[in-house]
């Protein structure tokens, strides 16, 4: 009996100590755990992402909910001998993410499946927006056959409350042969700058269209300097004979708000406009 005391004392004893032992090494631990911080790799706090977001300075890289869609690519004859214009038209259907920085590629396909030149260019799109993408007067060396547009590497942008999309109309758009002087034909208009905004450049991309709807004629200018309210003339005008029938002019008026350059510096204000 006294054997038999001794050894739960004993086991006694060694589970005091056994508690006293892990009680330590738990204490060790917690007390040395490191805190959570934005650098611990590892998604914590009120972190929106990995290390970001959230209490974190860094931003998180924003993933478009869905893809740049292209909708259409073709080529047509540029007037020049052994040069062509291409032309693509792309989709954006997210209505709060834009991309300053575009990337995309058109390559063109003989009549063989065989790419005999390619092209490689950085573009913008805004919010929700449809647009063209248009290259003119490249030579080929072989006889092309097929156009394709593909979308590279996009960097997203989430449009804030202040958004607005720049309001550039386009009035009193007019087409005609040239029957005197250099040229043989000519596309006039109107862009008006209804937004509150001086803007340092915008591009005007005009698409002559036939009466089925396909493109025969691409042309473009630019406009530096264009004040709020401003209206403004331009022209562009084809040195050569295009193919095919005239019976519709579209216009393409845009400016990338992603690019502060883009902006008359005394009237760029960020933090109403494009504080993203």
């Amino acid at each position: 009996m006294t054997m038999e005391r001794s050894q739960k004392k004993r086991l006694m004893i060694v589970g005091v100590y056994l508690a006293i032992f892990l009680l330590i090494i738990f204490g060790i631990y917690f007390w040395q755990k490191p805190k959570p911080s934005c650098f611990d790799n590892i998604k914590n706090q009120n972190e929106e992402g990995l290390d970001c977001g959230g209490i974190c300075v860094k931003k998180c890289d924003l993933a478009a909910q869905q893809d740049i869609i292209v909708l259409g690519a073709g080529f047509i004859d540029s007037g020049v001998a052994n040069n062509i214009d291409v032309f693509g038209e792309i989709s954006n259907p997210n209505q709060t993410l834009g991309s300053g920085s575009l990337q995309y590629q058109f390559t063109i396909e003989n009549s063989a499946g065989i790419v005999i030149a390619s092209y490689n260019g950085t573009g913008f799109i805004l919010p929700g927006e449809k647009k063209y993408i248009t290259k003119t007067n490249l030579t080929m060396q072989d006889v092309p056959a097929k156009v394709n547009l593909s979308i590279g590497k996009t960097q997203w942008t989430e449009a804030n409350e202040f958004y607005e999309k720049p309001q550039l109309d386009v009035v009193y758009k007019n087409y005609n042969e040239i029957s005197s002087g250099v040229g043989f034909f000519e596309a006039t208009g109107l862009v008006k700058n209804e937004s509150p905004f001086d803007f340092s450049n915008i591009k005007i991309t005009v698409i002559i269209k036939d009466a089925n709807g396909g493109i025969v004629a691409l042309n473009s200018t630019e406009m530096n300097t264009v004040t709020a309210g401003e209206n403004r003339d331009f022209r562009v005008y084809w040195p050569s004979r295009f193919p095919g029938s005239v019976a519709n002019m579209e216009t393409q008026a845009e400016v990338n708000i992603f690019n502060s350059e883009a902006f008359v510096k005394k009237n760029f204000k960020p933090q109403q406009f494009q504080q993203y």
